[in-house]
């Protein structure tokens, strides 16, 4: 569906598109920036019928399903049973954004690798039946005794082999920034110059390692043509990290996709309303970033 940027533009003009803009006092970037869920901690335990329900009570209507919960969804469902969970997605506003694995490539063991390799691509296959758009996979740890920059490369073609297969099925391959040492923004870059594919992409996590070294900006510049459609972030008011900086960062860079909450501890009373909570103060932040940034 076209941005109602395109639409501005394209119907109104770009005088008139520009008019709107400045009579709404946001900038046209970071409009298509939404808020999702990853069903880690918060949605674990409900099975696919409250998932979606709670999500379309929230308003938060993009869900990341991490494998082994409670909607049990995995690649040992039938071609029936796929093409069920799928229809209860299309019958609800709620989009499956994707699947979370714990898939990792980082093992000096060539067999234990290809194992992750091939247990990813049974979720590529099975996202792309159930209408999703991507697979979420990680690098966990950098080996002892082992040159960093070999590890990294080696992530990195593993990644390169999954984006391969991923294009037949049209799905991004999303690599969390994620792990010891992994984690680190600069090698999060050489992995994926390792990769070189359009469709391997990068979920940004919102780990404190963000910060490190040249800072926030820095680290995020290094990634920023690369980031994949979905972000994670932490709890909005359960951290410290800078939230507020990485929505103007997100807004400035026009980003477009869903930034999901990914929390590590469930919410004192009601879950529903606090997701919907969550959904709003951060949509608030990136309001506030729209009225500072220019287009």
């Amino acid at each position: 569906m076209p941005s109602r940027r395109h639409f501005l533009h394209t119907v109104l003009g770009t005088s008139a598109a520009a008019a709107f803009a400045a009579d709404s006092k946001l900038s046209y970037k970071g409009e298509n920036i939404q808020f999702g869920l990853v069903t880690y901690m918060w949605g674990a335990d409900w099975d696919l019928p409250t998932l979606l329900k709670n999500c379309e009570t929230a308003q938060v209507l993009g869900v990341e399903l991490r494998i082994d919960h409670a909607h049990k969804v995995s690649p040992a469902l039938t071609p029936e049973e796929r093409a069920a969970v799928r229809k209860q997605f299309e019958d609800s506003p709620v989009d499956l954004l994707g699947m979370g694995t714990n898939y990792e490539f980082h093992s000096p063991k060539e067999d234990e690798v290809k194992k992750n390799i091939e247990g990813a691509k049974q979720y590529i296959k099975l996202c792309h039946d159930l209408g999703g758009t991507g697979v979420k996979v990680k690098p966990n740890a950098l080996p002892k005794d082992v040159p960093a920059e070999k590890t990294l490369v080696q992530i990195g073609k593993a990644l390169a082999e999954l984006g391969d297969y991923a294009l037949g099925f049209g799905q991004e391959i999303r690599l969390e920034v994620h792990g010891k040492d992994t984690s680190e923004l600069p090698n999060i870059k050489t992995i994926m110059d390792a990769a070189a594919r359009d469709n391997v992409r990068v979920c940004w996590n919102s780990n404190d390692t963000d910060l490190n070294g040249a800072g926030l900006e820095a680290n995020f510049a290094l990634v920023k043509d690369l980031l994949g459609h979905t972000t994670h972030i932490r709890g909005v008011n359960q951290s410290t990290y800078p939230l507020d900086k990485l929505a103007k960062l997100l807004v400035e860079a026009d980003y477009e996709g869903h930034v999901c909450l990914e929390a590590h501890k469930l919410p004192a009373g009601d879950r529903v309303a606090a997701l919907a909570e969550q959904r709003e103060l951060f949509m608030n932040l990136v309001t506030e970033a729209r009225k500072s940034v220019k287009d």
